[in-house]
């Protein structure tokens, strides 16, 4: 296990202030876990990882010059987006699939994979985005998702999604840009909701007053390079615009929809 790196920090110009975030951007497990009991389609699924996101990132972060944190582990192993006390860090069943090696766990065994895989990748995410900022300048934080075309037989029928809590600075200028064309159906805080005590935005933007917004792309848009392409096109130029904005630079606490922070 311990050969197996829990993340992966792709360099750029820091000074930019801007940092993207792909927590689910790989569907990979350490050896030690074969595929928890899982057939190999199941990989294949976005029960695993976020499809698509892992090369948007990489291009977005490449055209853009600017450092990215990509997840390296399978959200069946442990979910980085989610808080270490939320009851769906490690999924028991996920959109119908069992994962066995999940049930039963041991405390031994969660708090492990917690040392492993999820405190190395947080921290991994915090050291990037201070290597970003300056007491006088917040960065820009974005952190990119993918959610599937179809759930429980329902088309979803967003192109993409801002999901948010309270802090509206990069998030409404984004649904504005992404909008802008007409040829795009953009949800907002859908298809889901963007307030989730504990998850990555909480703990390293809300928390910390870091202006940031969670921008979710529909799988099949993303599943290929031709697609991949077309997404960072589109994308490159509003993250520019975003960055270039002062207030997104400024450091402002919003209060949570999930209820008051921790002490």
């Amino acid at each position: 296990m311990q050969d197996f790196a829990p993340f992966e920090i792709i360099d750029g110009d820091y000074d930019r202030g801007m940092v993207l975030l792909a927590d689910h951007a790989m569907n990979r497990l350490p050896p030690a876990y074969g595929s928890l009991g899982l057939p190999e389609a199941a990989f294949g699924r976005h029960i695993a990882y976020d499809i698509g996101i892992e090369g948007l990132t990489r291009v977005l972060a490449s055209r853009l010059g600017i450092p990215a944190v990509l997840g390296c582990f399978s959200r069946l192993l442990i979910d980085p987006n989610r808080g270490e006390d939320d009851p769906t860090l490690i999924m028991k069943i996920s959109d119908g699939a069992i994962i066995p090696g999940n049930h039963p766990i041991t405390q031994e065994e969660w708090d492990r994979r917690l040392d492993t895989y999820h405190r190395p990748y947080h921290r991994a995410v915090e050291e990037t985005i201070a290597r970003a900022q300056t007491p006088q300048r917040a960065p820009l934080v974005l952190s990119l998702h993918s959610f599937t075309p179809f759930w429980k037989n329902f088309a979803r029928p967003w192109h993409a999604a801002v999901l948010w809590d309270t802090d509206d600075r990069a998030v409404l200028p984004l649904l504005e840009a992404l909008r802008a064309p007409g040829d795009l159906v953009i949800g907002d805080n859908e298809p889901y909701d963007g307030a989730l005590k504990g998850d990555t935005m909480y703990r390293h933007c809300m928390m910390t007053g870091r202006p940031h917004a969670l921008l979710e792309v529909r799988q099949d848009l993303i599943a290929d390079e031709d697609g991949i392409a077309a997404w960072a096109e589109r994308l490159a130029p509003i993250f520019n615009a975003l960055n270039a904005n002062p207030i997104l630079h400024e450091y402002k606490i919003f209060p949570s929809r999930t209820g008051p922070y921790p002490a």
